[in-house]
């Protein structure tokens, strides 16, 4: 389909009807253990697979441990290595720091981001996690400031990308949304619902800009091939 980009996971590409608009900038939320970050991975590598470079910003864990968890996780996509030593994919540790290694600028930080997307070309990208990029905010003004900053140039690019966002519950009916989720063009939130002794994950596309998606809140699994979302109405196969 012109104009979109597939994700490539099971059952997501149905519940988007089609794809991801082209420069839309995405959320992915939800709680500790949902796969926020295992799905935005495989999103890179499924694109990877088909030609687009991908880099994933990791804030939150060393790049080496994001790929052992993906690997461990995932142990039946067999080419995860392959992708990554040919430059299709590309993970890196925060790309800028001051020479302490410990006190951060917000706005050198992005600027870094966006010269690794210009020299490597690439069209999918992964920002893990927006929570960490706010501790590095003097003030709630200035992240959100230069969050629109970032939206809007990765746009101009024609860049997909996925910021992950921890979920203050896991429940849906808990939801609650910030200023800066009205400035990304999708939402895509993972819940853990039903009852402690039996909870059953869910993923739910709150907004997608540009396209008819999904308003049903799906069950998917994890499994060694990747993500399966359970289709949860007739929707028709884009493949």
């Amino acid at each position: 389909m012109a104009g979109y980009v597939k994700t490539g996971i099971d059952g997501l590409d149905a519940m988007l009807n089609g794809g991801i608009p082209e420069g839309n900038q995405v959320i992915v939320e939800g709680g500790p253990g949902s796969g926020k970050t295992l799905i935005s991975f495989e999103f890179l590598y499924r694109n990877a697979l088909n030609g687009a470079t991908g880099i994933f910003f990791s804030f939150d864990e060393e790049p080496d441990r994001v790929i052992r968890n993906a690997k461990a996780a995932f142990y039946e996509l067999d080419r995860i290595d392959e992708m990554i030593e040919s430059g299709k994919m590309l993970v890196y540790p925060d790309p800028y720091y001051t020479t302490s290694g410990t006190q951060y600028e917000l706005g050198k930080l992005l600027s870094a981001i966006e010269s690794k997307i210009e020299e490597s070309n690439a069209k999918c990208v992964v920002i893990d996690s927006l929570a960490m990029l706010a501790l590095m905010a003097p003030e709630p003004a200035h992240f959100r400031k230069a969050i629109v900053e970032i939206i809007t140039s990765l746009r101009k690019r024609g860049v997909i990308s996925f910021f992950t966002e921890e979920m203050k519950s896991p429940e849906r009916d808990r939801l609650e949304f910030s200023p800066e989720h009205f400035v990304f063009d999708g939402i895509i939130t993972m819940y853990q619902t039903g009852e402690d002794f039996k909870r059953m994950p869910a993923i739910e596309i709150i907004k997608m800009r540009g396209t008819s998606h999904s308003m049903i809140t799906t069950p998917y699994e994890i499994t060694p091939s990747g993500f399966k979302i359970t289709a949860a109405e007739n929707i028709a196969n884009y493949d």
